[in-house]
Parts: structure tokens; sequence; C-alpha cells
């Protein structure tokens, strides 16, 4: 991902609809595809085979883990994000310890440090295929148009040189993008599942539900996207609905 690229902020209606009424999306499957289950009140969405969308009505999050798939068998986690607030939640400040995944088994994986990053080599290999290849996660809304970099990590190889910071500033106008590291515990690697990017917000948590998949499970997603994503948005537009009227009783 080139963090100095222009940020380009997408309004999806669907989404921003459901922002005053985060619901939990009960346990469906769709197309032959398990509906993920969070454990905190949200919406989410998947806005492509590997990129994702979660939010509640503090925060938004957005991912991409196209190479996470891809690296089955691996003990290092990348994944594309970005986040925002959403309007009027008050500035907030985003640290390391502000993201996690969790794992199939329920166990939370803390996000790597700098030190940690730079003894396994910068990951170059992998870094160098998410240049190659990667999937836009810019999908905010309009409100966060103010682009803003997450540079927890610091590449020699890359334009940031040697930057690297333990924290970020967060506003419903700022936008930021950036990518993240997680080192599996020893004797761990990246197997088939649901995980989860957590990301704790000053007034709650957003979960972002990304699914790695085995071969034959990603093929039928690849070939019934279309009709897989179309009903997924039905079933999320029914239950905020159900939501939104269940609070007017």
């Amino acid at each position: 991902m080139n963090r100095g690229r222009t940020l380009l902020v997408v309004g999806v209606a669907l989404l921003i609809a459901g922002i005053a009424t985060p619901v939990v999306v009960a346990q469906e499957v769709i197309q032959g595809v398990e509906i993920p289950q969070p454990t905190v009140p949200e919406n989410f969405t998947a806005m492509g085979v590997f990129t994702r969308v979660a939010y509640n009505n503090e925060g938004w999050a957005t991912l991409g883990y196209r190479i996470a798939n891809g690296s089955q068998g691996k003990d290092w986690i990348l994944l594309e994000a970005g986040v925002t607030v959403i309007k009027p939640s008050p500035n907030q400040t985003m640290t390391r310890d502000s993201f996690a995944v969790k794992l199939p088994d329920g166990s939370m994986v803390p996000l790597a440090s700098q030190q940690e990053f730079a003894a396994a080599g910068y990951l170059r290999a992998m870094v160098m295929r998410a240049d190659v290849v990667n999937d836009s996660i810019n999908y905010f809304p309009n409100q966060g148009s103010q682009g803003c970099p997450m540079l927890f990590f610091s590449d020699p190889a890359s334009e940031t040189g040697a930057l690297a910071f333990d924290q970020f500033d967060l506003s419903w106008q700022r936008s930021c993008v950036g990518r993240l590291f997680f080192k599996l515990p020893e004797g761990q690697t990246i197997e088939p599942g649901q995980h989860w990017l957590v990301v704790k917000f000053t007034g709650g948590t957003v979960e972002v539900p990304f699914d790695i998949m085995t071969k034959q499970v990603e093929k039928h997603f690849q070939k019934n996207w279309k009709s897989i994503k179309k009903e997924h948005d039905a079933i999320t537009k029914q239950k905020v609905a159900e939501a939104r009227a269940q609070q007017q009783k």
C-alpha cells in the first residue's frame, strides 16, 4: 500500500443509514458462507472478497486481508486497515494497544512492536507481495475526508524511511490508514477459520471479521461474490430496520 496516496472517501448509503442503530447480525448462512457473529453491538459488511467494514455509533474500521489469507502456514499476519470516528464522537489517540487480532479459538494477539518487526527482517517478501497485490480499503463516511497515515511500523526500504510511531490522533474529519502486523504465538501459524481485527475506541470496541479461507471456500466465495454480497446486504438492512422498530416501541 502506498501510504502517501490520496485518500478516497466513499459514502456507502446502506452503511451510513445504519450508523445510529448498531445491531449484531444473527448467525445465518448465505450462499454456503456463514455470517460471522461479533461479540459487540455493531454493523458490518463485506465490500469485496477480501475487504470488510465494521462500525458502531462511535468508531469505524475498514480492513483488507488478501495477504493474510495467502499466508496460511506462516506465523505473521499482515492486515491493511483504516479507522475513523463517527461525528460527533470526540477526538482520541489510538495506540498499539488499540489493535489486536482475535483467533478462531478466542485468544487475542496484540499488535507487534517495531522491535519484533525489525527482528523478523522487516518481512520483506510479505511486504513486497502487499505492494503488488492489494485491495482498496478506502471505504469511509463522507465526513472523514482528511487522510492520515498509521505508521506503527518502519521498513527502511519504504518511502517512510526510519519513521515509526506508537500512536496517532484520530477525529471524525480524519480517516487514517496503514499496515498492521501481528506475530502469532510460538508454534502457531495462520490457519483457516474466523478471525477478527479488534479495534478499541475510547467508548467501545469494533470487531472486523475476516475469514481465513480454504482453497475450496475461497473458490466458492469468488464465484458467487455478487450474490453473496447482495444477500448479506439485504439481511443487514433487515436487521437494522428491526432494531430501529424495536427501539421505537
